[in-house]
């Protein structure tokens, strides 16, 4: 047995560790909060230091076209990912036997998560554009940036089901539900909250991309706000029409554009780029938190 004043120091010791330790934690957490906030301030600020309304028109010297190309292909994007992507985390974890293959499939879809961009381009290019005979469009450029987006929630999904307590499964079961029924009316309702989470991710990605984008969705944009013919190459609608997002402008804009304000108009997008992405987040959360108190009862 150790004596009174030995344990008391090894306690007093413990403590100390204990408060060092978190200090580093806290330091590390505040650079780590100081440095994004910095960042954001930094584009924000140069963004819409020199902004004038013109810079948002629709037209060749605004982006407002631009703008609108990347909602609609992210729209498409997650229109083709999120159900894809749900159904096939649904299977491997509710399905799908804990088999050698299973394992080599979510090994699989993890490595698809991490794979660079331009290599789905090239992809997507390959077979989007060459195989089908197309053009640049933005349904190409759709369908590669739902290739990027389906591992994360398909790896989300999956998280979500095997995280759920198994009282939920048993519960719904034993009130005389199918495996189906229970899914639809039990599971997946208690799993949207996390499912969020990677529709979020998954949009955050389709925001941002580029590389992806440049062999499949193209560089130019000609739109006529009065041409609401789905079949017509100007329609706004039209996803067989080339579309450059804002990721591509900024990368047009600091590489080849040779006008005056291209730096403002690059800084401008990436501005944009970043309250898109955080008024998507933000919008996303409130869903799912509205989706969970209506499916908890809780919601007024």
């Amino acid at each position: 047995m150790k004596s009174e004043p030995e344990m008391n120091r090894i306690s007093r010791r413990n403590r100390t560790t204990d408060r060092f330790m978190t200090g580093i934690f806290y330091a590390v957490a505040g650079f780590i909060l100081l440095l994004l906030l910095a960042f954001v301030g930094y584009t924000l600020y140069n963004g819409f230091a020199g902004f004038t309304p013109d810079m948002l028109s629709f037209t060749a010297e605004g982006v407002g076209n631009q703008l609108f190309n990347t909602v609609y292909l992210v729209i498409l994007a997650l229109l083709i990912s999120v159900p894809a992507g749900i159904l096939a985390g649904i299977y491997l974890s509710e399905y799908a036997q804990d088999t050698k293959m299973t394992r080599f499939i979510r090994i699989c879809v993890e490595t698809l998560s991490s794979l660079p961009s331009i290599v789905i381009g090239l992809f997507g290019y390959l077979v989007f554009i060459l195989m089908t005979h197309a053009r640049w469009n933005l349904l190409a450029g759709a369908l590669a940036v739902s290739i990027l987006c389906l591992p994360l929630i398909t790896i989300t999904t999956v998280d979500a089901f095997r995280a759920l307590p198994a009282e939920y499964k048993e519960g719904s079961l034993a009130l005389g539900a199918t495996h189906w029924e229970s899914i639809v009316h039990m599971l997946l309702p208690a799993c949207i909250p996390r499912i969020m989470t990677g529709v979020i991710l998954a949009a955050g990605r389709g925001f941002g991309e580029a590389a992806a984008l440049l062999y499949t969705a193209g560089m130019s944009t000609d739109l006529n706000w009065s041409n609401w013919n789905l079949t017509s190459p100007t329609c706004p609608l039209n996803p067989m029409r080339p579309g450059e997002t804002l990721a591509l402008q900024i990368w047009a804009s600091r590489t080849e554009s040779i006008a005056a304000n291209s730096t403002q108009i690059a800084n401008l997008c990436s501005a944009i780029l970043i309250l898109m992405v955080l008024g998507f987040s933000i919008l996303a959360r409130a869903l799912s938190r509205h989706l969970d108190k209506k499916a908890t009862g809780t919601a007024q």
